[in-house]
């Protein structure tokens, strides 16, 4: 590449749609890969980016006022445009349609993440919570402080985190869940099932295989026809790709809703991008394509998409992670990393009813997954392991007191 080309190349304008994570970390990594032309980062929100792990916990529960992400937008030249909502995309005018008008750019890399499912029929019932904003943590804290009964509605990895805060703050807490245990959509039948006792120890109560007829104002009205007192309703059964603003766009989408992103994560249009939640990429590692909904692939993403908007023509290696995510739920600290779809064999590490405990999951004697529960080592040797397509010895990898990385084979 001449040096007139390079020269051309960094003072593309590069728009950023979406200031959570995967667009603040897109920005970031822009300037980090000496990418030196206009940065423009826009989000809905008019808070200053923050990050959204903490609204489950400490600032749901008051003891962190916010957690915005401590970053020097200016001193990076990374204009922020917060408050602005976007709208479309006109490729063909390289203009992104936004609240506060069209904006020009010459690339841009989609980042709006993804948006929580709503229960249907309880649009604008008082009460009735989602949580994924700033605002959100905010309009539930004081429910929490007032000690009011807490309904959540699906027992997946929000409703546990959900529960948890809520029972920290003493708060009575029912728990919903239409599948037959927790975790039905993530987790094996015979993984998930342990995880029910969790919500008994810590003095919530757990329904299973019970759905929600309505919400009225103060009360959950079961299908069966019983009635839960509710001071709020926490609704967290799960989230759909922020991409319904890309209608008419001409950006190829998957059926869930995910822009369906190649390996460097282009889209299907050029000089489009997208990382993050409301992307989806091909991963050859799992022989699928995958949509991961987790911290860390926001994280991870936006550092592949700009290495090929500052270089692009470089030798940069295909976009395929192995997935990993955490929650804190109940006292345990649980770490998934990979993806189990295909395996064919699931080895137990440890008792459930022991204070921590590890499923590793083998595709064809390779290990393919693992999930750690307060076996933080596990996860940790279990994730190198999956990068290097190790292959395990089935007895040993299922010894608890054998490290894993001492049951690879030659």
């Amino acid at each position: 590449m001449s040096e007139q080309q390079r020269a051309e190349r960094t003072e593309r304008r590069v728009v950023v749609a979406g200031a959570g994570m995967a667009g603040v970390q897109t920005a970031v990594a822009l300037r980090e890969q000496g990418f030196t032309g206009p940065v423009t980062l826009i989000g809905a929100e008019p808070h200053q980016p923050y990050d959204r792990p903490p609204l489950s916990k400490a600032v749901l529960l008051g003891k962190a006022e916010e957690s915005a992400f401590d970053i020097d937008f200016e001193g990076l030249d990374i204009t922020l445009r917060l408050g602005c909502e976007v709208t479309g995309v006109r490729a063909g005018a390289h203009e992104l349609d936004t609240s506060d008008g069209p904006v020009r750019y010459d690339v841009l890399v989609l980042a709006t993440g993804a948006e929580p499912v709503a229960l249907p029929g309880s649009e604008g019932v008082p009460g009735v919570h989602l949580l994924r904003t700033l605002d959100d943590a905010a309009r539930l804290r004081p429910v929490l402080e007032a000690g009011h009964p807490v309904v959540v509605v699906g027992a997946g990895w929000i409703g546990a985190e959900f529960a948890t805060a809520a029972r920290a703050a003493d708060c009575e807490v029912t728990v919903v869940e239409a599948a037959d245990r927790p975790l039905a959509g993530a987790l094996p039948a015979e993984v998930a099932a342990p995880m029910a006792a969790w919500y008994e120890e810590s003095g919530a109560r757990l329904l299973t295989g019970t759905r929600v007829a309505r919400v009225e104002p103060g009360t959950v009205v079961l299908a069966d026809g019983r009635t839960l007192p509710a001071g709020a309703v926490v609704v967290g059964i799960g989230a759909h790709p922020a991409t319904g603003w890309l209608a008419g766009s001409g950006i190829a989408l998957g059926p869930e809703g995910s822009v369906t992103a190649d390996a460097a994560l282009r889209t299907s249009l050029p000089d489009v991008y997208a990382v993050g939640d409301c992307a989806s990429f091909p991963s050859a590692r799992y022989r699928t394509r995958l949509v991961v909904h987790h911290w860390d692939n926001a994280l991870q993403g936006p550092r592949t998409a700009a290495a090929h908007i500052a270089a692009e023509g470089a030798d940069i290696p295909p976009y395929d992670p192995v997935p990993y995510f955490w929650s804190e739920q109940f006292g345990r600290f649980v770490q998934y990393a990979g993806h189990h779809a295909d395996a064919d064999t699931l080895l137990w590490r440890g008792d459930p009813a022991d204070p921590g405990w590890s499923v590793c999951w083998l595709r064809a004697g390779v290990l393919v997954a693992v999930l750690a529960v307060s076996r933080p080592r596990d996860l940790a040797q279990g994730r190198r392991l999956i990068e290097a397509g190790s292959r395990l010895d089935a007895d040993r990898a299922g010894d608890p007191a054998v490290p894993l990385k001492s049951a690879v084979l030659p």
